[in-house]
């Protein structure tokens, strides 16, 4: 490993960007290019923390048991045979446009552990031995343009503590966190131009003016940074994302018309579906769209009933604007949680954790629209058809940007280690 050391001047040339750029610095790194051929040059994961339910969305069982079937009813899709539940009207009428597979399935009930695992890939333990999926596109594509490759919206998944993260990758490829775009007035920390200073003064009269009060925290930061190797470059690509006209339209909500703002909802979800959107228009590789709070242990349908409609509606806004501006040829829309929920309700009226089954969404990047993948058995218990487990969504996802699952990485120790230990592209997926 490399420590870089810095002497006072180099100190104040870090010390002043810092303080525009905020948190930025240990997030923007250059990276090798991929040598795959891509179907998308954007990945979009909008991931339901908790864990949805898929008896009560897209896998309804009518036929079953009360405990089973639930509270709602069901209504027919433009797909023959196949039905959602009727809380999701929008989704259930747009199936012809998204693929479904109703054959998620792992062996791990646990948030945390199954959270790492969908989202890298590889099985560990729940505090996250190997990289998220977004971390090491960072490493193997770096940048399309003046935007981070990886952009968690409005931050990363956390239970217990923050998942989705770089992991030994390190914090250069750690995602870059948008906060919660759902207020009227808001800005991206890292972007917002300071008090006092004008939009369109100088570099230097910009650096100048919070010098003082970045310099020695900013400093130590990066010294203590071992994974930054080519600080030269590293400090001229934060300075582009942090100066640069593109980076600040880009996450510029408001220049959106208020009946687009409203098509998706002024949710935390909606706006953050929205600002999806335009981040696969600023370039970015992999955006996480986390939608938590679906770990419904008691009152399930009390909680349903709120979040269904506002889910509903914005997934469904996003994928008719990323079709209507034609994003979805080159952009792969994933939507899935860590596990599915239990077929039978317990005693709470809820429905606790089930990995052996769950739905999961697919869109865009010549995925196969009306497709349905995969059945589960008559409770909702288990996979009776094509089960698709973690490993095989991550090769999935990484082939499509070009990147060679079986590609090795090295770890700090030196050691090589495939991206992925298992797991096999999901080619039905693909017309």
């Amino acid at each position: 490993m490399l420590t870089v050391r810095m002497g006072r001047r180099d100190s104040l040339r870090l010390g002043a960007l810092g303080a525009f750029s905020g948190g930025l610095l240990q997030r923007l790194a250059a990276a090798p290019a991929s040598a795959g051929t891509p179907r998308a040059k954007s990945v979009v994961l909008i991931f339901l923390g908790g864990g949805i339910s898929h008896h009560d969305t897209f896998d309804p069982k009518p036929d079953a048991p009360p405990e089973v079937r639930g509270k709602y009813g069901t209504q027919a899709t433009p797909v023959p045979g196949v039905r959602f539940t009727d809380k999701i009207p929008l989704l259930a009428s747009r199936l012809p446009r998204y693929t479904l597979v109703r054959s998620g399935s792992h062996h791990n009930d646990h948030h945390e552990t199954a959270t790492n695992w969908v989202l890298s890939g590889r099985f560990g333990s729940p505090f996250g031995d190997y990289p998220a999926m977004g971390a090491v596109v960072s490493q193997q594509l770096g940048f399309r343009g003046e935007l981070p490759p990886y952009v968690a919206i409005p931050k990363n998944p956390s239970f217990t503590w923050e998942l989705g993260r770089s992991a030994f990758l390190g914090g250069r490829h750690e995602s870059f966190k948008t906060g919660d775009p759902a207020p009227q007035n808001f800005r991206v920390d890292d972007l917002a131009t300071a008090p006092g200073m004008a939009a369109n003064g100088s570099n230097r009269d910009r650096r100048r003016k919070n010098l003082r009060e970045a310099v020695d925290g900013l400093a130590r930061q990066v010294e203590a940074n071992d994974q930054i190797q080519t600080y030269d470059a590293f400090q001229q690509r934060a300075a582009e994302m942090v100066l640069s006209p593109a980076a600040r339209r880009a996450f510029s909500l408001e220049s959106e018309t208020d009946r687009t703002r409203e098509r998706y909802g002024r949710t935390t979800f909606g706006q953050g579906c929205l600002l999806a959107r335009r981040l696969v228009e600023g370039g970015v590789r992999w955006i996480t769209v986390n939608h938590a709070g679906w770990d419904h242990h008691a009152k399930i349908f009390e909680g349903l009933d709120k979040k269904l409609p506002e889910f509903d509606r914005a997934l469904s806004a996003f994928l008719d604007d990323m079709g209507e501006r034609g994003l979805l040829e080159e952009t792969l829309v994933a939507v899935f949680g860590e596990f599915g929920r239990t077929p039978t309700l317990n005693k709470d009226a809820g429905r606790d954790h089930w990995g052996k089954a769950g739905s999961l969404l697919f869109a865009g990047a010549g995925t196969r629209p009306g497709l349905v993948l995969g059945a589960t058995d008559k409770l909702g218990g288990f996979p009776t058809r094509r089960p698709v487990g973690p490993a095989d969504v991550a090769a999935t996802l990484l082939d499509s940007l070009g990147i060679d699952p079986k590609r090795q990485i090295t770890t700090p120790d030196g050691r090589p280690l495939e991206i992925l230990d298992q797991g096999e592209v999901v080619r039905e997926l693909f017309a």
